[in-house]
């Protein structure tokens, strides 16, 4: 029982890493452009413009899915409930899997985004 609610915590940890980041980078993203810290893209870097569009975007979009990735994260461990720790982790693995995978698909909508607002060089449409 130990190691499942070890498991679940880690599996709860990316959709609250997204739904914390999601929300800062929302409502307090970084002020100016910079190559440490944000939504860093070339499309989004273009200019300041480009840059905050982007962080709302991506915030909008990282606090949905990390708010509705939190439950079904615990609805889809509560299956290994009981079981071996190679079925718990292999559970965990495949949980943690999917969570990454949407992370990192998010990048698509928001580019997509970007390129229907911005042409490119980096201006309005």
């Amino acid at each position: 029982m130990g190691f499942w609610i070890f498991c679940l915590v880690m599996c709860l940890l990316i959709p609250a890493v997204m739904i914390g980041i999601g929300w800062l980078f929302r409502y307090r993203p970084p002020k100016t452009i910079n190559g440490l810290y944000g939504y860093r893209t070339a499309r989004s870097m273009k200019n300041q413009q480009t840059w905050r569009f982007a962080h709302e975007t991506c915030g909008l979009l990282w606090l949905r899915i990390g708010l509705v990735l939190l439950p079904v994260s615990i609805a889809a461990m509560l299956p290994s409930l009981g079981r071996g720790t190679d079925t718990v982790g292999l559970w965990c693995v495949g949980v943690v899997l999917v969570q990454t995978a949407l992370l990192v698909s998010s990048i698509f909508p928001v580019e997509r985004a970007l390129k229907r607002t911005f042409d490119d060089y980096g201006r309005k449409r």
